[in-house]
């Protein structure tokens, strides 16, 4: 049984599976591959239990993939953050106009208001971190361990966590 318990205290973190990025901020950031409604509401509900002011949550929905469910994973997100921006995730051969305009929908309907667009992923990334003050929590939702991302012109490198890193160290350059 002792190796069993020895077994588990070793486990470290799943990458990409709500991991924390530590760069000696005063907020915290989670890298998280929720890309569905589910998984969504999974983290950012136990999320709120963590002590913190905010909650800044970065999402996108994939295109050519199942397009009813893009409303409500953008509903769940809004309803549990305090600030959310929609950026791509994996836009695939559909347009990503099309595909902010599904995520729109639902927040109309429910009268959301508390998100912005920024197509570009890294840019979104920035964003978030910008935004982030001490206590914050950011989430960067979507993507998790993939260190890629499928646009229409083909696939490029691009890692959540790197952007993050990056973010975080040009953020502290300028404080």
């Amino acid at each position: 049984m002792s190796d069993f318990i020895k077994g588990i205290e070793a486990i470290k973190n799943v990458p990409g599976r709500f991991e924390k990025i530590s760069s000696n901020q005063s907020f915290d950031v989670f890298v998280d591959y929720a890309h569905t409604e589910a998984a969504l509401e999974n983290v950012l509900s136990n999320l709120i239990y963590l002590p913190h002011k905010r909650v800044i949550t970065v999402f996108g929905c994939g295109g050519d993939r199942d397009r009813g469910k893009r409303a409500p994973m953008g509903i769940i997100t809004c309803s549990l953050s305090n600030i959310v921006i929609i950026t791509n995730d994996n836009p695939r051969k559909e347009k990503p106009a099309r595909i902010f305009k599904d995520i729109e929908k639902g927040l109309k309907e429910k009268k959301l208001k508390n998100y912005e667009i920024i197509p570009s992923r890294k840019k979104a990334i920035n964003k978030a971190i910008k935004l982030a003050e001490e206590g914050d929590i950011v989430l960067i939702a979507g993507k998790g361990h993939e260190d890629y991302q499928i646009l229409n012109s083909g696939t490029i490198h691009f890692d959540d966590r790197a952007e993050v890193k990056k973010a975080i160290k040009s953020l502290n350059k300028k404080r």
